[in-house]
């Protein structure tokens, strides 16, 4: 159980990146809608991180709490076009990935 809520932390923490970038998008203006997503998604996400470092490693945990978090937060980026899907950036963003799964296997 711990380790779906590292994993679903780790979702939201794409989550609050994306509601802040969100947040001060359109012409240096603050909206209300992304913030308050922004603030509940990473409430929740380091609450779930802290709630799975209680069972599993804390250097573990955190590597694989930011390893969601920079997988997902990057995707969403490459779909939405903020970013280009580079041929580097994915292979990197493999790499990452590989390393999120090799770090639950030998945990």
């Amino acid at each position: 159980m711990s380790w779906f809520i590292l994993i679903f932390s780790g979702a939201l923490e794409a989550v609050w990146a994306a509601a802040l970038h969100r947040t001060f998008q359109s012409s240096g203006r603050r909206r209300i809608a992304p913030a308050a997503l922004f603030l509940a998604s990473v409430l929740a996400s380091t609450g779930g991180l802290a709630i799975a470092m209680q069972s599993i490693p804390t250097g573990t945990a955190y590597a694989v709490w930011v390893g969601v978090g920079v997988v997902l937060t990057s995707a969403y980026a490459i779909v939405t076009r903020v970013e280009r899907p580079t041929a580097a950036r994915l292979l990197l963003l493999g790499g990452i990935a590989a390393c999120v799964v090799g770090l639950k296997v030998v945990a």
